[in-house]
């Protein structure tokens, strides 16, 4: 098996409070691929978008009634952004003594950041390309700070950084609407996206990024030449218009997170039964039975942040023995 991943990990975000208590859950549940537990429950800075503006360098952002909007200085935002951060890495380290292997850590991509962050003017940073050079200049050395607290706290594990970007296929297509309501931001150049999202990845020196997009039409193309990894994203969301563009994926060697768990609560069918429809696109593209195991991780769909505490569980779990049944009966 590629050592670089494993069979099963989770997206991201969990339900509750509790650091300790989501921590043992990321890490008890994936023995050989945990994650960094993120619980937006407790408010803004516990959420995707404040948790990355927290993580941002020389840029500060604060809570405005129309979301987050860039500062001057670091304010009470940042601060909470960043103890939460504090007290969620702690959690980590504990469950993790002596850990060896994969570690997964989430933060938001360039273009869901540069999207949902606001300008001083209200505007989003996504229109103002300047702006947009900074934000990724200032995540990229963020997330360069980030990676080696994990390497310092986790010593013997191999980080895995994966950037959320859920608005990426509206940012391509111009779907961004304006402060107004009334506009949409104009379309980003697709090479001035790739060569963003490639010198974001870049501060990874040498280990995998992913790039987790729970939204329709994941560009897949486009992050095979960015350089990454993997691409996360929701099965269920697939269409058969995406089959050359995953069996390239795969045939070039880019990991598949296949969400294929949903990540609210709902009744679970068999773990066979999940994975059926990676088996059905696998044999529709072709593909030797074989490389399943070698190709694919099984994830939920999405964040379970929106799950009770106990489906949040029984979805990994199912992850888990879903993964098993897709490397044992490839076939």
């Amino acid at each position: 098996m590629n050592d670089t991943f494993a069979p099963a990990t989770g997206i991201g975000s969990l339900p509750g409070h509790d650091a300790r208590e989501a921590a043992k859950t990321a890490t008890g549940s994936f023995e050989d691929f945990p994650f960094l537990a993120e619980l937006p429950a407790r408010g803004p800075g516990a959420d995707m978008i404040g948790r990355t503006a927290g993580m941002l360098v020389e840029l500060y952002a604060r809570v405005e009634p129309s979301g987050w909007r860039l500062g001057d200085r670091p304010g009470r935002d940042t601060k909470r952004a960043r103890a939460w951060l504090g007290e969620d890495l702690d959690a980590l380290e504990e469950f993790t003594q002596g850990y060896e292997g994969p570690l997964k850590v989430q933060a938001v991509g360039p273009w869901t950041l540069a999207a949902a962050l606001e300008l001083r003017n209200g505007e989003a940073v996504l229109s103002d390309p300047g702006a947009c050079r900074d934000l990724a200049a200032s995540l990229a050395e963020g997330l360069r700070l980030h990676l080696a607290e994990i390497r310092r706290r986790v010593p013997g594990a191999r980080p895995v950084l994966q950037l959320d970007e859920p608005s990426l296929t509206a940012v391509l297509r111009g779907q961004i609407r304006t402060a107004s309501g009334y506009r949409t931001h104009r379309a980003v150049d697709r090479q001035v996206v790739e060569a963003t999202l490639r010198e974001v990845a870049g501060v990874h020196d040498g280990g995998p990024v992913v790039v987790h997009s729970c939204a329709p039409d994941v560009p897949f193309a486009l992050l095979r030449r960015a350089g990454v990894a993997g691409v996360s994203f929701d099965f269920s969301l697939l269409t058969e218009r995406d089959d050359d563009a995953i069996g390239e994926a795969v045939e070039g060697g880019t990991r598949l997170f296949a969400g294929v768990v949903p990540g609210t609560d709902t009744a679970l069918s068999d773990p066979a039964g999940s994975v059926m429809g990676v088996r059905t696109l696998w044999r529709r593209l072709g593909l030797r039975p074989e490389l399943l195991a070698e190709a694919v991780t099984v994830t939920p769909a999405c964040g379970l942040a929106g799950a009770s505490p106990e489906y949040a569980r029984r979805a990994l779990a199912h992850c888990v023995r879903a993964a098993s049944s897709l490397a044992d009966n490839p076939e």
